[in-house]
């Protein structure tokens, strides 16, 4: 069996039932699901690869500090709301699905407020009181962060 030192093996996507790796060996590249607890088919055709290159990404399965600022916004009562919990949407505070490529771990947060109120709604996206802004925002690595050109 061939010893995996010095092999770098990083996963490319996770999704809710497999992980992909993406393998570049000996001038071929193949797209393989890693088998749960079983040793990956990747990690296997690397072990019969002579010089093997694992060449991957992986997709960020944290949040993303969005805004230096939390939103003031008017909540109605009865009405169902995303708040936006990876940072990638561009209807901030709210969901526009971009989780859904950019962070495939997390998913919004789904609120119902029972009565109509003004509400301050955490923009960095680091707060203990999701959907709602607890001040994190003021801490000084969350105004040191570098914002996404993107957003």
């Amino acid at each position: 069996m061939r010893s995996l030192q010095g092999l770098k093996v990083i996963v490319s996507r996770v999704s809710v039932k497999r992980i992909w790796c993406v393998v570049a060996a000996e001038g071929y590249d193949t797209r393989t699901p890693c088998g749960g607890a079983d040793l990956c088919a990747a990690v296997k055709l690397l072990r019969r690869s002579p010089s093997p290159l694992l060449a991957l990404s992986t997709a960020p399965s944290t949040p993303v500090i969005a805004t230096k600022h939390p939103f003031k916004v008017d909540l109605k009562a009865g009405k169902l709301y995303p708040w936006c919990s990876c940072g990638h949407s561009k209807k901030q505070p709210f969901c526009d699905g971009s989780h859904k490529k950019a962070a495939p771990g997390l998913s919004p947060v789904r609120f119902t407020p029972t009565e109509d109120k003004e509400a301050w709604l955490c923009g960095c996206k680091q707060t203990k009181k999701a959907p709602y802004c607890d001040g994190t925002h003021k801490q000084s690595y969350v105004q040191n962060y570098t914002l996404e050109t993107n957003q």
